[in-house]
Parts: structure tokens; sequence; C-alpha cells
């Protein structure tokens, strides 16, 4: 049943009830609709545990906070409201005052409200009220100094945010999944540890990985890899007695997922791998791909886990118009209950295993070829255990798929960036991702590339066009990724048609020269450089378009929480050709003076312009950079 005062639409909140998301330290906003019948003046409140925060009114009933998360794992926010008895008895005194009315009555009122506070009042606050309703009572004071000392803002102050217990309303609790930090705010770089010869040649990479900036390293799967139907060179069906096939058809006669590929190296090299990784601030991911080769443990001593075609053979993976003739999907949902359950859990200890190695970053394959079930009861399975476990989930599906699968616990998800090429398709899916719904429990993650897309002008670009695509992703949210070889300028298509490389590594070795002279790598540090120095990049929220003339020209900024660090990126979406315009920004936005000059510091460049005013013009040359990402501050 309703009460008298009315909390609705709290929020942060999920559609179906899951958890919404936080990271350990971010500022979150809260709101709510809170109300009741009559003229009382209401107050409110947030409670994280003991942590309480002040709700504000904001207008039309909407009721807000910003409160700051500590600690990981699954959290209650509990939304209370209550009628402000000494607020709403002020301001009728006061309104009664200014007509002349006799206060006799309301001076009677106002000893018994305070009588009934003052149990409830802090400790460090309590004398002052009691100073002041001592004088609310005592008659032989003239009424002018009575009511003074009760209406007193400091006495208002100290009664702010008091309630009787037993007159507060309060909204059921709203579940928050706070993630570490890394969980918001991370760079991936995906490499194949099979073309560094191995985890030891890849131990030695990562100090070079580490020198860009990037704090994950996601590693394709490093299991044994199945013999029958595999894939030769460039996704062929007719392998050479070398080829080495894809990491993803999983397992052979050496075991499944929790076994490693010989060629790789041993358990203690995997170990030493992710010391290592530690040792320089960074973490080892490991792709969790359930799915099996035609020679996986699985498919003989559990045929019961896979599709049955009528003539009785398992039914290999397709996304047509691709096959996958070396991978059985694996069937989540058996007809007998005991299988579904005996297959959960050894879906389960496949995590458990590699988390005992010290592994607590899982890219998830195709998440969306599951059941919505199974994940709901997987990833808080793992959490409970080991609530600083991430997962980021490769899910590249339809809208609510992705979204779904974000509620039910993913920590992040690959998202459409990597096919938003145009001004409009940008700003249309930043604003969606940043300040939509989903904003509250889908963490996008850009991706410029994967080994299995190479999408937009990355196909046959220069540097132009990487460098480009490096900046949007690394600047529009917090976290982002590339896979090795972008920073090489890899770049040959399979085909016009097909968005895989020629000559992919998901298929061979690759050679690279690391030092080649061409290489973005130090781009891509200063891109990393820039995202740690400015919390303006470390929130989702925060992400303001601006306008341009020119469809060429794309302006954004960022914007700290706490608006002490505010960011403006400029980018030619145009990887060949210069571009010029005149902006135009919304400087309250920005927190800056429409009349006074203000500068604007290019991190990127190293230069700064003073600029004056919401119409500054920009000049960009793809040659020399794919934008500016400026530093504003008032001069």
């Amino acid at each position: 049943m309703l009460g008298r005062i009315v909390i609705d639409d709290v929020h942060p909140r999920t559609p179906g009830g899951f958890p919404a998301k936080a990271a350990e330290g971010e500022a979150v906003l809260v709101s709510a609709d809170i109300f009741k019948d009559g003229h009382d003046i209401l107050a409110g409140r947030v409670r994280i545990g003991e942590h309480v925060w002040p709700l504000v009114a904001v207008g039309n009933d909407r009721w807000e906070a910003t409160v700051t998360t500590r600690g990981v794992g699954r959290q209650e926010l509990v939304v209370d409201a209550w009628v402000d008895r000494f607020a709403t008895w002020r301001h009728d005194v006061q309104a009664k005052a200014g007509a002349g009315q006799d206060l006799t009555t309301e001076l009677q009122e106002g000893v018994l409200l305070f009588e009934a506070l003052l149990p409830h009042v802090p400790a460090l606050r309590r004398p002052l009220v009691e100073e002041a309703a001592a004088a609310l009572a005592r008659e032989s004071c003239s009424v002018e100094v009575r009511l003074n000392a009760g209406l007193d803002d400091a006495v208002a102050a100290a009664l702010a945010g008091v309630a009787i217990p037993a007159e507060v309303t309060s909204a059921d609790p709203v579940s928050l999944w706070v993630d570490r930090q890394r969980g918001l705010f991370s760079a991936w770089y995906e490499l194949f540890p099979r073309s560094e010869g191995g985890f030891v040649g890849a131990t030695k990479r990562l100090a070079a990985v580490a020198d860009m900036g990037f704090d994950i390293v996601y590693l394709p799967p490093i299991h044994p890899i199945g013999r029958s139907f595999r894939k030769g060179k460039n996704n062929t069906l007719t392998p050479a007695p070398d080829d080495i096939g894809s990491p993803w058809a999983i397992g052979g006669s050496e075991g499944g997922h929790t076994a490693i590929h010989s060629d790789l190296g041993t358990p203690e090299d995997f170990r030493a791998l992710v010391g290592e990784a530690q040792a320089l601030g960074m973490e080892i991911a490991l792709d969790y791909a359930l799915q099996a080769s035609p020679d996986h443990p699985w498919v003989s001593e559990h045929p019961e886990w896979f599709h049955h075609r009528p003539d009785g053979t398992i039914k290999y993976a397709e996304n047509p118009p691709k096959k996958y003739q070396d991978i059985y999907p694996i069937n989540f949902w058996p007809p007998k209950e005991q299988d579904r359950q005996a297959l959960w859990e050894a879906c389960k200890a496949i995590l458990d295993h590699w988390i005992d190695q010290g592994v607590r970053v899982f890219r998830v394959d195709n998440p969306h070829t599951k059941p919505m079930a199974f994940w709901a009861w997987l990833l808080p399975a793992i959490q409970a255990d080991h609530p600083d476990v991430l997962f980021l989930a490769e899910a590249f599906t339809r809208p609510k798929v992705m979204a779904k699968l974000a509620e039910v616990g993913f920590t992040q998800s690959y998202t459409y960036f990597t096919w938003r090429d145009t001004k409009q398709e940008l700003t249309e899916y930043g604003t969606e991702l940043t300040d939509g719904p989903t904003a509250e429990y889908l963490r996008p993650n850009f991706w410029p590339n994967t080994p299995d897309i190479l999408a937009g002008p990355l196909r046959g670009g220069g540097p132009g066009a990487f460098r480009m695509r490096a900046l949007l992703a690394a600047t529009m949210v917090p976290s982002w990724g590339v896979y090795s070889g972008f920073e090489l300028l890899e770049n040959e298509p399979a085909s016009d048609t097909n968005e895989e490389y020629l000559h992919s590594e998901k298929y061979e070795l690759k050679r690279r020269d690391w030092s080649s002279p061409d290489s973005l790598a130090p781009f891509l540090t200063r891109l990393n450089e820039i995202r740690r120095a400015h919390p303006a990049f470390q929130r989702l929220r925060g992400l303001r378009f601006h306008h341009s003339n020119t469809d060429q020209i794309l302006a954004y900024s960022r914007r700290s929480a706490d608006g002490s660090d505010t960011m403006l990126v400029v980018v030619n979406l145009d990887p060949v050709n210069v571009h010029e315009d005149t902006l135009w920004l919304d400087l309250d936005a920005l927190g800056l003076s429409w009349t006074e000059p203000y500068e604007a510091h290019d991190e990127l460049s190293g230069l700064t312009f003073t600029w004056q005013g919401a119409d500054p013009y920009v000049r960009l040359d793809p040659a020399d950079a794919p934008g500016h990402v400026l530093h504003l501050r008032a001069k």
C-alpha cells in the first residue's frame, strides 16, 4: 500500500531488477520522484550502508544526490523521505509573521516540535538546538526574541537532515554492483602469445605494451587446438601439414579449457607471464570461449552437451555466411535438467581454475549465443567469491540483447563503435551510451579493430585513419582497446565484401617488426597518458557534443564530476584532407565565461591557444594530427 509519501522511479536501476553498476570511488547520480499530498516541505536522503547523502529537490518533484561509492561488491541503495517538520513550521511562521498574524499557537507548536526533534539531533549539533529550544519556550521573553531563536539560520542548518525515525518512508532497496576502478576505466591490448614465441616471448613483450599505457593484455584462447577440420591460412578448409589452426577451435587429446597448448609453454610459464604483468601494473585477461573442437574431451565424454543433427552427427558453428567447421557450439539447454546442471557447473569450473592461476579479467566470446539464464547464474556465482573479477562481453549483437547481457552482470561490452563512422552516427551513439537509460549498467569498450574485424576507414587506410579512430575510441568513453598490429597500420582486408583481415593471425603466426619507425606506438602512448592525467576521461557520464558547421569536424567535451577538469576534443573525421571550421561551444556546459578569455591547451601538440567566446576557429590537417585534445581553463 502507498503511504502518505510516494517515492517513485529511483535511479540508478536496471529494467529487470538486476544491480545497476558503479566503480569504487565513482560519483554516482541517484534520483527519485518524491511527493505527498498537501504543501508540507519534504526532505530526503540516500543511504548505502552507514553512509548517507542528502537529496536535493531539482524541480517537478524530482530529487537528486551524488554519492561516492566505497568498497567492491554488491551494495544496497535506499532512498528515504519524510516531512521536514522544522522547515515546514519555519516557512509557515515566516509567512504568517510577514502577514502580521498572531503567532501564539505557532510558538507552542514550535516548542513541541523541538522536543520531538532533539533526541535525533547528532551530538555535535545538539547544544545549539537545545539552546534555541530553551529560548523558544521562554515565555518571559518577547515573541520576537523567541521567534528569532527558533528561526535562526544556524539552527536550521543544525536541523537539516534530522528526521524522526517513525516518520520516515523508505523505498525498496535498489541493488548496486560496485567494481574496482578498472571495471570502468581501462585500456586493452590484444596479442597472440604464439606469434611472440609462446608465453616466454609474450612476457618479454609486456614491457613495451606497458610503456604504451595499456593496463589489460588480452590473450585469445591458450588451449590445445583440435586437428579435425582444422582451418588453414585465410580460413581455408585445406590446411597444410604445418598449419596451426584457430585457437578458438578449443580442445584436443591433450585436454580442453583448463589445459595449455604445449607450444605456448608450461603452467609455470603462464604464471610467470601473469606475475610480470602484475609487476608492470597490468593484468592478463583470458578468452572465455565456451565452444569445442570436434576433438575436445567433452565431445566424447558428454555428447549430450552438444547439438545433434537428425543423422546423429554434431552440428558445427555457423554465422552465415561464415562457417566454422572446426568448432562445435555447446547446447546450454539439454533436455535433462541434470545434464544442464552438470554442464553449467563444468563451465564455472573453467573460470575457477584460471582464477586460481591469478587471472581476474575475462573476455567472453559470443556471450549472446548462450542463455541469459546461464549468465545470470554464472556471473554472480563467480563474483560472490571473487568480487574483483571483471568480464568483457564480446557482444556484437542486437541492441536489446547487448543491453541485457550488461544488465545480468557483464562488466563491460564491445559496441557498434567499429561501424560508426559519420558525425551523425558518432553523435547519436555517443549520446545513447553515455546519457541514455543503459548508461546506468552498460559500460562500453571502444575497439577500432579486432582480429576478425577490419572495418570503416581502417580498410586500406593510412596513418591518418588509424590515428583518427584511436583518438575517438580513447576519448569518447573510459575504456578502449586495440588488437596488436594496429600500431603497425595493418590494413589489408580479406576481400571487398569480407571485413576480416587478409592473412589473419587467427590462422597463422605473425612476425612483426615492433621497432618500425612508422609505428603508431608513440601516438597510442600519448593518448593513454592524456587519459590517465585527466579525470574527465575516466567517467562514462559527462560527454557533450558541440556544434560544428561541417560533417567532417566532430567536437565533443568531457568534464569531471566535480567540474575541475574540462576537456574539448575536436576531430577531423576525414583521414586524408584538411578541414577547417568555426565551432559553436556551449560555454555554460564547459563551466566557462561567455565574456572572459580562456586557455585551450592542446595535449597532443603542446600548443596553447587563448580563446574568447563560443566560436573558436579550428583547422585540422590529418597529416599532422587527427584533431585537438584541449584542456580548457579560465585564463
